[in-house]
């Protein structure tokens, strides 16, 4: 087959995964350069993977095998491309407003994102483990609970998982950690959707009278003044900064009784049921 044969069967292929995966290409966040995919596709069409596991007919057999699985090599963390869906975006981001870290592994030349929950927050990061297991983004196998020894001897349930790693997501670790500390984005806004909310809340909201707090307390001042501005300019929700009333100077955020109808409205849609008492339902 000719170059020119290759170009167009990867374009064909690409425009195949585009279709099926980002029928809306607005939901596409990173970039809708069709040709600039097409390329790695033409690149790396025998390294295609569309997930941990892919159907195939083996060789001499027939369509009768297809309901068996074939198990692919593991693929490289720097041969998983994007783009990244929105929603995938929408849950990293949101995890990493609340206990979710972003970790650069050198040797894997890639990144992966860190889920943790703890105590009755469980069936919450189950939940959140089975939305990124069915797109794809981590293993289908439940995370086992684990024992942690806490403050005074407490012993405390714990779950986390970890997504796989991607060179593609490397972008993500670079924006939020500045020498080993995790900031707020400067273009968070771009980012913090109804989703998005939704995870930060669940992952670090409170009730707190009849409003809602957010416990931001590994940010500094100016970026909670950020995120209060983001709130307002994305939702309308009117919030302020308090301190956290630490020695160290820590802070958290309090969105206003006032906005908790408007909160409600935006975010219970994404909110798993174990976590609606935090929006007062």
């Amino acid at each position: 087959m000719s170059l020119w044969g290759y170009h167009n069967l990867a374009l064909n292929v690409y425009f195949l995964v585009y279709n099926i995966f980002h029928t809306n290409y607005e939901e596409c966040l990173i970039t809708t350069n069709h040709n600039l995919y097409a390329s790695i596709t033409l690149s790396t069409l025998t390294g295609i993977s569309l997930s941990k596991e892919f159907i195939s007919v083996p060789k001499g057999g027939s369509a009768s095998n297809l309901n068996k699985t074939i198990k692919l090599k593991r693929v490289r963390a720097d041969s998983r491309i994007g783009p990244h869906n929105k929603t995938i975006l929408s849950i990293i981001f949101g995890t990493l407003l609340g206990d979710g870290y972003a970790e650069y592994r050198c040797k894997g030349n890639g990144t992966r994102i860190r889920f943790y929950q703890e105590g009755n927050h469980l069936a919450y990061l189950l939940y959140l483990h089975k939305l990124l297991a069915d797109l794809g983004y981590c293993k289908s196998t439940i995370p086992k609970i684990q024992k942690r020894l806490g403050k005074k001897g407490v012993v405390k349930n714990i779950l986390r998982f970890n997504s796989w790693t991607y060179s593609s997501l490397n972008w993500v670790q670079e924006l939020w950690y500045v020498d080993g500390l995790k900031i707020v984005p400067s273009n968070i806004g771009e980012y913090l959707d109804p989703l998005a909310l939704a995870i930060w809340i669940m992952d670090d909201g409170s009730k707190l009278g009849k409003g809602l707090k957010l416990s931001t307390n590994s940010f500094n001042y100016s970026d909670c003044l950020l995120l209060v501005k983001v709130l307002y300019d994305n939702f309308y929700l009117k919030a302020t900064v308090q301190s956290a009333g630490n020695l160290k100077p820590q802070y958290h955020i309090y969105i206003w009784k006032e906005s908790m109808p408007l909160l409600c409205d935006i975010v219970e849609p994404y909110v798993h049921s174990s976590m609606k008492y935090k929006l007062g339902k």
